[in-house]
């Protein structure tokens, strides 16, 4: 699943030296880095667009800059998901400068509402018109992530700082206490680092990399920005919550779940489905040639049963109905009734005729069927005469004073 990682300029702030407004503060960027892999692990091209030139894929995340978004961790407050949002701002109102209508708030990872947790905090103006400029010219993004999060274990990355001098790259330190970006020709950024025995996972981009490992004192890892940006892609926080979450969350969770299951992680899985969809698709056709090829040997069986039991009949044409026929035919030329002759109705119906009972005055005779006038029996005899018939293989129905006798069904 390819992954495209959008990366806008760090957002304009007053004071600083790029001379920004009030107005520039909420502006969109004009143009956008982006980063593009193919399978959300290597990194394929890299480029810089104004959104209406941006590349597309499968996935499209925008990472924030480490300036853009800060870290608070607070007692996460109690409250439904409706009104969290202001729960929040109410709860970390003391310790923001902003007023809380230009702040976005968003949970941090394993953050649980009644339990210490972080929560990211950045402009909302700006974000939100981000979005807004994206989306407008048809970019989709799926995710906001920040650069960096508060981790362990511990994690430094050393970055170009253009204001510095050339020895003196700048610093981002995630650690569990938080993330800070800081400057490496002060002391600060030296007393904030980790203890000598804690772990600490050292990386700096090519430009600095000598002159981290000089102000260390020990090497450092080589990682682009290019390879920092979708590896922030891989985590699993995403800033885009509340009322910035993206619309039509159920088939956006449908679409992510089935672009996960695209990815590099679930290549054996999708071959085992693969596998297994054609072993069975095998094994049905399989069992489906076995079945006709016995429906073939069962018809071959009853074509030969009748060519040996009658051998006047020249061509099979209907196995069963023609066994039948030749049968009723032999027995006729025999003389031998059938089940459902006159002879053996009467003598069924004779042999059961209730105790009691007179002679029937009238009895009627169609093919398969003997109908006899029972006046004056009653439920003991009806129902002497019907057992009587249905242990021998009859049926009996009654009705209007009359009963009548025709061979079961299945009976023989």
């Amino acid at each position: 699943m390819s992954l495209l990682a959008l990366h806008p300029p760090p957002r304009p702030r007053l004071g600083t030296r790029s001379g920004a407004d009030l107005g520039s503060v909420a502006q969109a960027p004009a143009a956008f880095g982006w980063v593009l892999s193919p399978d959300g692990v290597g990194v394929a091209a890299t480029g810089v667009a104004p959104a209406t030139a941006l590349p597309r894929a499968d996935r499209t995340v925008l990472v924030l800059d480490d300036a853009d978004v800060g870290w608070h961790r607070i007692d996460v407050p109690k409250a439904p998901p409706a009104r969290l949002r202001a729960a929040l701002a109410g709860a970390m109102e003391e310790l923001l400068l902003d007023d809380e209508p230009a702040l976005h708030h968003a949970l941090g990872p394993e953050a649980v509402p009644g339990r210490p947790g972080w929560v990211a905090v950045l402009h909302r103006g700006w974000l939100a018109s981000t979005l807004t400029a994206l989306e407008t010219a048809g970019v989709e993004v799926d995710a906001v992530v920040p650069s960096s999060r508060p981790r362990e274990p511990a994690s430094g990355h050393f970055v170009d700082d253009p204001d510095a001098p050339d020895d003196a790259p700048s610093l981002v330190l995630e650690r569990r206490e938080g993330v800070a970006c800081l400057r490496t020709e002060g002391t600060l950024a030296r007393a904030l680092l980790p203890d000598a025995g804690e772990p600490v996972r050292w990386t700096a981009t090519p430009a600095v990399a000598a002159a981290a490992e000089r102000w260390l004192g020990q090497p450092v890892a080589v990682l682009t920005e290019a390879e920092r940006r979708v590896a922030a892609c891989r985590d699993a926080i995403d800033l885009r919550q509340f009322d910035l979450a993206p619309r039509h969350r159920g088939l956006r969770a449908l679409r992510d779940v089935w672009r996960r299951l695209q990815g590099p992680h679930w290549r054996w899985a999708r071959r085992g489905v693969v596998a297994l969809v054609v072993v069975q698709l095998v094994g049905l056709n399989a069992w489906a040639w076995r079945q006709e090829q016995t429906l073939v040997e069962r018809r071959q069986a009853m074509n030969e049963l009748l060519r040996t039991t009658h051998p006047g009949v020249r061509s099979v044409l209907d196995a069963p109905l023609q066994m039948q026929r030749e049968t009723e035919r032999l027995r006729a030329a025999a003389g031998k009734p059938a089940d459902g002759d006159f002879e053996v109705l009467l003598g069924a119906a004779a042999a059961a005729w209730p105790e009691g009972a007179g002679p029937a005055p009238t009895l009627r005779f169609e093919p398969g069927r003997l109908t006899v006038a029972a006046p004056g029996w009653g439920e003991a005899q009806l129902r002497q005469f019907t057992e009587r018939l249905r242990g021998a293989g009859f049926a009996v129905e009654a009705a209007d004073g009359r009963v009548s006798v025709s061979r079961a069904r299945g009976g023989s």
